[in-house]
Parts: C-alpha cells; sequence; structure tokens
C-alpha cells in the first residue's frame, strides 16, 4: 500500500496542517510498517508527483480553503485517486457555514441565528447602518467570524456594539464574507464522527475550557492555555443530544469518513449546532485525537481502517 499523507498548503493554517500531516504520517507508519507512507506538501509540482508516482490513497490534512473548500477534493476525484475523507460537494456545504447552519436548521437541529454579509454591503450601503440593523436584529452579544476557515481566525465575541466595528474589520481579514452569529452562553464542545464497518460512531464529547473567553487560535494550540475534559462534564442524556447533533449533522450533509462538530449545550441542557469540519486538526493538542485516546482507540488504527475504505470504495 502507498498512501500519500498531504498536509501544508498556502493558508493560515499552514503550520497546524504541517503538524497535522506529520502526525497522522508517523501514526500510520507505526501501525502498518509494511505500507509506504509518505507525505507532501501542496505545490505546484504535485500534480506531476501524483502522475509519476501513484498512490492508492492521500489522506488530505489542508486545513483553511486549500483543503476544506472542495477544490482539491474535486481534483483527486478527477484524477481517480481514492482519499479519505467527505467528497467535493459535501466539503463545500460543510465549509460554507451559514449554508451548513441553514441546511441543519431546516432538518431541525437548533443553531443560532446569524448574519452573514460581504465586504461589498458595508461599502456600498455604509457600515454603521449595517451593523445597527444587525443589532437591532440579533442583539448582543455576538460572535464575529469569518464565513469560510477555520481554528477561529478572525473570530470575536462582541459584547458591545461600539467593539463591532473592529471585530468585523479582524474577520475581513480572513476572508470576503462575515457572519455575525447570536452567541449562546454554555459549554463548549466537540463532537469527533468517523466511520467503522458501514457503523457511523460518535466519540465522547470533549470539552473545551480556555483560559479566556474565546477558544481561538493560541488557545487551540498553544500547550497549557486550554483545559480539556473528556469525556464531557455532562449528564448521559445531555452527552447522547450532543452526540446526535453530531452524528446528524454528518448524514445530512452528506460527509464521509470522519467529521468533527462544534456543539455549545446551554443552561438548559439543550445542544446547538456550531459548525463541521471535514479536516479535523491531528496535533498534539487537537481534539479529534484526544477524543480518540480517551476512548483508547488509535490514531494510526483509525487512520488505517479509513485509508482501506477508501480503497475499497475507489
Amino acid at each position: 500500500m502507498h498512501v500519500l499523507v498531504l498536509s501544508g498548503g498556502l493558508s493560515a493554517e499552514r503550520d497546524v496542517s504541517l503538524r497535522s500531516g506529520r502526525r497522522v504520517a508517523e501514526a500510520l507508519r507505526l501501525e502498518r510498517p509494511d505500507w509506504e507512507v509518505l507525505e507532501a506538501d501542496v505545490d505546484a509540482g504535485l500534480l506531476d508527483r501524483l502522475r509519476a508516482h501513484r498512490p492508492d490513497c492521500i489522506v488530505p490534512l489542508l486545513h483553511g480553503a486549500a483543503g476544506e473548500d472542495g477544490a482539491l477534493r474535486d481534483l483527486l476525484e478527477c484524477l481517480r485517486i481514492p482519499f479519505v475523507g467527505s467528497g467535493a460537494a459535501a466539503s463545500r456545504l460543510a465549509f460554507d457555514k451559514p449554508v451548513t447552519k441553514e441546511l441543519v436548521a431546516q432538518a431541525g437541529l437548533r443553531t443560532p441565528e446569524c448574519v452573514a454579509m460581504p465586504q461589498s454591503t458595508f461599502r456600498e450601503l455604509g457600515a454603521a447602518g449595517v451593523l445597527d440593523a444587525v443589532v437591532e436584529r440579533l442583539g448582543l452579544p455576538l460572535v464575529v467570524k469569518p464565513t469560510r476557515g477555520g481554528s477561529s481566525l478572525g473570530t470575536a465575541i462582541v459584547h458591545s456594539a461600539a467593539d463591532l466595528p473592529s471585530a468585523m474589520v479582524g474577520a475581513f481579514a480572513y476572508g470576503d464574507v462575515v457572519m455575525m452569529e447570536k452567541f449562546i452562553a454554555g459549554t463548549e464542545l466537540a463532537i469527533g464522527v468517523f466511520e467503522k464497518d458501514d457503523d457511523l460512531l460518535a466519540l465522547s464529547a470533549v470539552e473545551i475550557v480556555p483560559e479566556g473567553e474565546l477558544y481561538d487560535y493560541a488557545a487551540r494550540y498553544t500547550a497549557g492555555t486550554t483545559e480539556f475534559f473528556c469525556p464531557a462534564r455532562l449528564d448521559d442524556e445531555t452527552a447522547e443530544r450532543a452526540q446526535a447533533v453530531a452524528l446528524n449533522a454528518h448524514l445530512l450533509l452528506g460527509l464521509r469518513d470522519l467529521s468533527r462538530t462544534d456543539v455549545i449545550v446551554d443552561s438548559d441542557g439543550v445542544p446547538w449546532f456550531l459548525e463541521v469540519n471535514v479536516a479535523p486538526g491531528m496535533t498534539e493538542t487537537s481534539l479529534f485525537p484526544q477524543a480518540l485516546a480517551a476512548a483508547d482507540v488509535g490514531l494510526g488504527t483509525v487512520v488505517a481502517q479509513l485509508v482501506e475504505t477508501a480503497v475499497e470504495r475507489g
């Protein structure tokens, strides 16, 4: 078996992607020493490399637009190379946060109300008037973030209208469309889902307790700045409801192999869908591997199974 792990790329999450790729490649080599496991960056030489040394399967671990907007997966489908993870169409749905939220809301899952605006709207209509209208509808506090991207880059929690313009500027630095979402106070969870032998399994929820109010980029990838609990400190019934949100989101969006869903459980024990990730981080501080470790399941074991599934599917 020749497996190629793709990581890196040119997104703002390049460093995280490289760390994820390195860790998964090492785990695969330990799990399947008879496999040839190589790593590659996504650059202008990738296509020539794939044609010269065609892998049996690719494990894409790119974060941000380069790996999650469906474009790379479209290309791999064109080349007829099996790969681990969701297909191109489902990845596009999951990558666009407002579209994802609308789909899960139509299916009956709770998700905070939001408004998404391109930068051109603020230029044409005037930022002050637009923001006043949004606050009038959604109230405060608000979560401001780019509609595409991950690792909480460009994300801020805004408690006063005076702080909203600077939060918008910060979010627009990472995308041309920004969403303002009603803030839900509660317990923040990440729930991994993966497929095994035609079954869809939800891992125990990881409870996230950052030092500050926001689980931002630094809190995600700096060891010791966030406290994690797995399983989350929830009663069994609430934990199962949260897992059901992740399972339903995976199915509703037509995702494949693995995903990670972010959920907030409010003070009444109600889980709210926030977003879903088709390429969850696999670094030492990432949430999906933490949940696997808590379940005493090896990262290499799971990825090897998904590789074999992808090859059979291909």
